[in-house]
């Protein structure tokens, strides 16, 4: 009688460490090892090295690039137009009011979201900036084509918005300052916020001076 008790004893014990979950469910008799790790368990094999290199290179690629923009814009670095010969260009796609303050503060924006993308330093705001900037130029050069060789051209400005956009909502991976921020960690909500950000600046921009 003894005996047979140990082993009821054993077989439940290993019933209970081997199929159940704590759910109320019975899984497979032999699940697959990954089907039994916890979302919080498999999430660190989900990410890798190789997703922090390459959000490393984006977000130094857009923030070098758009940053060289704004430095043209403020102080006529690498033959740019400065703030005055950039003025006089909004005033030739048909903004009338304020130029010179616009141009100040597209400036700002490129230089200031430029910096935070490398640094990876509050990335969702630098990228919202990077994304306003973009798309007010998608839309004063929309009716111009697509295409650079076919008119104004805005394939250039939408590459930079689809890289902006895209990293406010994968946040700047590990190899930045935001590391340890809750909007690196989970980028989702920071990233809506960020885009209704571009999406209101973008809409004050064409409505004061337009």
């Amino acid at each position: 009688m003894n005996t047979r008790d140990d082993e009821l004893d054993q077989r439940t014990t290993r019933l209970r460490s081997d199929q159940f979950d704590g759910s109320g469910f019975t899984p497979e008799e032999n699940p697959p090892f990954e089907d039994r790790l916890s979302d919080d368990e498999d999430e660190p094999n989900r990410w890798h090295g190789g997703l922090d290199f390459g959000l490393l290179i984006l977000r130094l690629a857009l923030g070098g690039t758009i940053g060289a923009h704004g430095l043209q814009k403020l102080f006529g670095l690498f033959d740019g137009p400065g703030i005055g010969g950039f003025a006089d260009a909004l005033g030739e796609f048909g903004y009338t009011s304020q130029t010179t303050l616009l141009a100040w503060i597209t400036g700002i924006a490129e230089v200031g979201g430029g910096a935070l993308l490398i640094l990876g330093l509050f990335t969702p705001l630098g990228a919202a900036a990077v994304l306003g900037v973009t798309a007010s130029a998608v839309y004063v050069k929309f009716s111009g084509g697509y295409f650079l060789g076919q008119g104004q051209g805005f394939e250039y400005e939408v590459m930079l918005s689809a890289v902006a956009f895209a990293l406010l909502f994968t946040g700047s991976g590990r190899v930045a300052l935001d590391k340890n921020t809750p909007w690196r960690r989970k980028p989702l909500a920071f990233g809506i916020v960020a885009l209704l950000l571009a999406a209101a600046a973008v809409a004050v921009v064409i409505v004061l001076f337009r």
